[in-house]
């Protein structure tokens, strides 16, 4: 990618970069409608109508294997309700075919929840957040790369090693600022921020091009790092390791549910949901080896992590 155009990237309101960054790993696009009417008045007193994308991991996919599906398993199962899914692919469009479109036939919404959105979102309402978490470097084991325990240590590296690298990095998010501020441009491998093949999903894409040596190294959302990591834990073992808090770039970012404006009584109730079960929540994230930052913004477990 031209320097240019890092460098309008990097010069970005924060609210830019969290609709970009977050829409790397989510996707979540589209167009803001106007608020419907109450959610309890929609949904089935026996079903949780949920919107996910079919194809998504390490967030969701259509047989329940994502972090997402456990939480909505989770949810579902307290509330005496059985999950059923709307599947949208996570990009331009998400919201407006899932959340906020009726059923033809019974004109009620085809789903009430996205049980990932970033605390904020402009096309929902947002209910407290549930998780926290950051951006990593992910790479695959080699014999130079032992002493990295945190993104930056690479830049300790030789620098006729560093000059050497490939690190993939997604157009317009925090990886790109962070590239850019320690002259690595020449390093980049650059991804757009969203495929517009809905069988590609950021994972999926990173997986194939570190497996094949086509990039040494990348710069991920959090949940992805771990789900790579996780995935490839045989010798040469994959590693990951968190961006640390950082006063001039925005690695962080909160992620919370996502429901029609207007519905407070259905909002409210996920509020509390979320407050009573934040410790099973952090149970099943930590599972998927996301990364998780503490109530100070500091990461949690601050140390590499492997497939072990």
């Amino acid at each position: 990618m031209a320097r240019s155009s890092l460098v309008v990237s990097r010069r970005s309101s924060n609210r830019l970069r969290l609709s970009a960054a977050i829409s790397i790993c989510m996707g979540l696009a589209g167009v803001a409608l106007s608020a419907g009417s109450a959610a309890v008045a929609d949904q089935s007193e026996s079903i949780l109508r949920v919107c996910a994308d079919p194809d998504n991991l390490p967030l969701s996919n259509r047989r329940g294997e994502g972090y997402e599906n456990k939480i909505a398993e989770e949810l579902a199962r307290d509330l005496g309700r059985r999950v059923e899914y709307t599947f949208f692919p996570q990009r331009m469009g998400f919201v407006r075919n899932t959340l906020k479109q009726r059923d033809a036939a019974t004109k009620e919404f085809k789903c009430d929840v996205i049980i990932g959105v970033p605390k904020g979102y402009e096309l929902t309402a947002t209910t407290r957040p549930y998780m926290h978490s950051t951006y990593a470097l992910v790479f695959a084991e080699h014999d130079g790369w032992k002493d990295v325990q945190t993104a930056d240590d690479l830049l300790k590296l030789p620098r006729e090693q560093l000059a050497k690298l490939h690190i993939g990095v997604f157009g317009r998010s925090p990886g790109a600022d962070w590239l850019l501020r320690n002259n690595l441009l020449e390093q980049a491998v650059m991804y757009a921020p969203q495929s517009g093949d809905p069988a590609e999903n950021p994972a999926h894409t990173i997986e194939n091009d570190l497996a094949s040596g086509k990039i040494d190294a990348a710069i991920v959302w959090g949940p992805i790092a771990g789900f790579l990591v996780q995935r490839r834990n045989a010798a040469p073992a994959w590693q990951s390791v968190p961006f640390l808090p950082d006063p001039a770039i925005k690695f962080d970012y909160e992620i919370a549910m996502g429901v029609r404006f207007g519905e407070k009584e259905w909002q409210s109730q996920l509020d509390a949901w979320i407050g009573a079960h934040q410790t099973r929540i952090d149970q099943i994230l930590s599972s998927y080896r996301v990364p998780l930052l503490d109530a100070s913004g500091k990461v949690k477990q601050a140390r590499r992590e492997n497939g072990s």
